[in-house]
């Protein structure tokens, strides 16, 4: 399986997880968790798996340092903007999407690992 399939599986996973927690967190919480994970899930999908097929190229690192820059806009731009538009409690929504961010992150790491110590020795 490519790293960019296992990454897909993983974040299927994580959203997944996620669904099953948005229906245990209190009622309060529920708007700014769904809105969280739809945005983590639009933002960090793409980003992810585009890091994951450069792997072992020269582009990794640019796109690393982008997906980096894309999720502190995200973050930014949903404290900023977003949450205040709809008129939701800020901290739901924005602890729900580092810590989806974060979760991904880990993914991230998990799979690359993964994909580097398969890859042949130069």
């Amino acid at each position: 399986m490519s790293a960019g399939a296992r990454y897909l599986v993983g974040t299927a996973l994580i959203a997944l997880a996620a669904m099953a927690a948005g229906a245990v967190v209190p009622g309060s919480w529920r708007p700014g968790w769904w809105l969280a994970l739809g945005i983590a899930l639009v933002v960090q999908a793409p980003l992810g798996w585009w890091l994951m097929t450069s792997i072992g190229t020269e582009r990794f690192l640019p796109v690393w340092a982008l997906g980096i820059l894309m999720r502190l806009v995200t973050v930014g731009l949903t404290g900023l903007v977003i949450v205040p538009v709809l008129g939701l409690p800020a901290a739901p929504a924005l602890l729900a999407l580092a810590g989806f961010l974060v979760a991904s992150l880990v993914l991230e790491g998990i799979v690359s690992a993964l994909q580097h110590s398969q890859a042949p020795v130069r």
